[in-house]
């Protein structure tokens, strides 16, 4: 059984940092890309960032370019998201998700964790 668990949300004002961690179990992870997506109250799903399952290329929505960073540990089956500079706009449940390598559909998704930035 497949379970991606993330952590890391929480409160903070704006201009600070955080990182996001989401642990996977149940599947051969360095076979799968892994991506982050955030979900604002009344507005749809978004993509932030994904890396490859070699962890040497990464990819980013432009409203995150610059301040958030896409990483993993291929060791310990976790992916993570480095936030900084976050924003009021940030603010939004975070997901991760795994697509297998050379598919198009991200298959497993996290339970999400909420990200609050107040201004």
């Amino acid at each position: 059984q497949v379970q991606l668990v993330e952590s890391g949300g929480g409160l903070v004002q704006a201009g600070a940092s955080l990182r996001l961690s989401c642990a996977a179990s149940g599947l051969t992870f360095s076979s799968y890309t892994m991506g982050w997506f955030r979900q604002a109250p009344g507005k749809d799903s978004e993509f932030v960032a994904r890396i490859l399952g070699s962890g040497g290329t990464a990819f980013y929505a432009d409203s995150v370019k610059g301040r958030f960073t896409i990483s993993r540990d291929n060791a310990k089956n976790t992916v993570y998201l480095q936030m900084n500079s976050l924003k009021p706009e940030d603010t939004a449940v975070y997901y991760c998700a795994a697509r297998l390598l050379g598919t198009i559909n991200y298959r497993y998704w996290g339970q999400g964790t909420q990200v609050t930035v107040s201004s």
